[in-house]
C-alpha cells in the first residue's frame, strides 16, 4: 500500500523527477512527458465520469483510471525486463483484452458509422471525447519517449487501444441522448 505523509518533498526544486529505481531525470525528459499526459488523460476520464448516468459504464472507467496509474509506473520504469514484479508494475495482455472486450461489447450496441462524428452531442459524450483527444496525445508522448528510452510495448497498445473505447464509449453515451453529431464536409461553406 503506497502511505504518503508528505506532499512535498523538495527533492524535485532543481526541475528532476525520481523514477521508481530511484534515478533521477529531468522533468522535461521525454519519458515524463509521456507519465505527464497520462496523468492528464486520468483527470479527463475523472470528470467525464462526474456527469455520467450510466454507473457500468463509470465502473469501468473507473477501472481505467487505476490502470492508467499502473501505465504511469511503467513508464516511470527504466529497464529492459517489463514483467511485472514486487517492484515493477507494467501493463499487461490481461488489461488489453479487458479494453477489447469493452470495445466490442460497446460497439455491438451501436449502429455502423456512415460519417465522421463530430466530438460533441451530450456534456459527458464531450468529455468523452476530450479524454479520447488526451489518450491520442498521451500516446504521441510515448511514441516519442520511446524512440529514446526502452519502453514496455504492451503499454503503448494499452494506450491506443484506449482511446478507441473512449471513442466508442462517447458514442454509446450519445446513443441515449440524441444520437452522434456528424460531420457534413462542407457543410459551413
Amino acid at each position: 500500500m503506497v502511505r504518503l505523509n508528505r506532499i512535498y518533498t523538495r527533492t524535485g526544486d532543481d526541475g528532476t523527477t525520481g523514477l521508481s529505481d530511484g534515478s533521477r531525470i529531468s522533468k522535461s525528459d521525454s519519458r515524463m512527458e509521456a507519465v505527464g499526459a497520462v496523468d492528464e488523460l486520468n483527470c479527463a476520464i475523472g470528470v467525464a465520469i462526474v456527469g455520467m448516468d450510466d454507473e457500468e459504464l463509470a465502473g469501468a472507467l473507473r477501472a481505467i483510471q487505476n490502470d492508467l496509474f499502473d501505465l504511469g509506473a511503467d513508464l516511470a520504469t527504466p529497464g529492459e525486463d517489463f514483467t511485472p514484479g514486487d517492484t515493477a508494475l507494467r501493463i499487461v495482455q490481461s488489461q488489453i483484452d479487458r479494453l477489447e472486450h469493452g470495445i466490442d461489447t460497446l460497439n455491438a450496441e451501436l449502429e455502423p458509422l456512415r460519417s465522421f462524428i463530430l466530438p460533441g452531442g451530450s456534456a459527458t459524450a464531450a468529455a468523452l471525447h476530450v479524454a479520447r483527444a488526451s489518450a491520442r496525445r498521451a500516446e504521441r508522448m510515448a511514441v516519442a519517449a520511446r524512440a529514446e528510452h526502452r519502453l514496455n510495448p504492451l503499454a503503448l497498445i494499452y494506450i491506443n487501444r484506449l482511446s478507441d473505447y473512449l471513442f466508442v464509449a462517447a458514442r454509446c453515451v450519445n446513443q441515449s441522448a440524441g444520437g452522434d453529431v456528424l460531420w457534413v464536409p462542407g457543410g459551413s461553406r
